[in-house]
């Protein structure tokens, strides 16, 4: 590559994309050198990091909680046999889950096995709700759900939007006014 070829700045954004690589190490991001039946826990946690949850199921399952990306719009859950065996790994913040979560219905139990531990959580006293806050990221587009539950721990709300906290500041590309 000819010196003259790269972009002002482009030295800078080359040294910081080496130097996170370097960070991160061997830390895969989901899991993708992994091998549902062969793969065991510690190869797991090896590849993957220590996780941000673990979850025992009944029958002796477990599921293991990798939020990932900006603000964790990305988490995926790898199962886990009672033996420590890789059952599978996927991403959990999808459409395809937020439509099985049921308004009236659907409990902080529920929600959590089927999303992961939320990144954020809002409390409303007064109202005696408290909401789950989800960043997700759809193809292109950044998404974020909210799910509000009442004290009995049932999904009374569930709300999912475009993120527009999340979209590039707008007005004159050369900052001028």
């Amino acid at each position: 590559m000819k010196r003259d070829s790269i972009p002002a700045g482009g030295h800078l954004r080359m040294a910081a994309v080496a130097l996170v690589a370097l960070l991160t190490g061997c830390v895969s991001y989901g899991g993708s050198d992994l091998m549902a039946g062969k793969s065991t826990a510690a190869e797991v946690q090896a590849s993957m990091g220590a996780p941000a949850e673990k979850l025992a199921l009944p029958g002796g399952d477990s599921v293991w909680y990798y939020p990932r990306g900006p603000q964790g719009r990305h988490t995926f859950a790898v199962s886990l046999r009672p033996d420590g065996v890789l059952r599978g790994i996927d991403q959990r913040l999808t459409m395809a889950n937020v439509a099985k979560l049921v308004q009236g219905r659907s409990t902080t139990k529920e929600v959590r096995e089927l999303l992961g531990p939320p990144p954020t959580v809002r409390s409303f006293p007064r109202l005696q709700r408290y909401v789950w806050i989800y960043p997700m990221q759809l193809v292109e587009e950044p998404r974020i759900l909210w799910v509000q539950f009442s004290s009995d721990d049932i999904a009374r709300e569930i709300i999912e939007t475009h993120d527009y906290d999340a979209d590039p500041p707008s007005g004159p590309a050369d900052g001028m006014h």
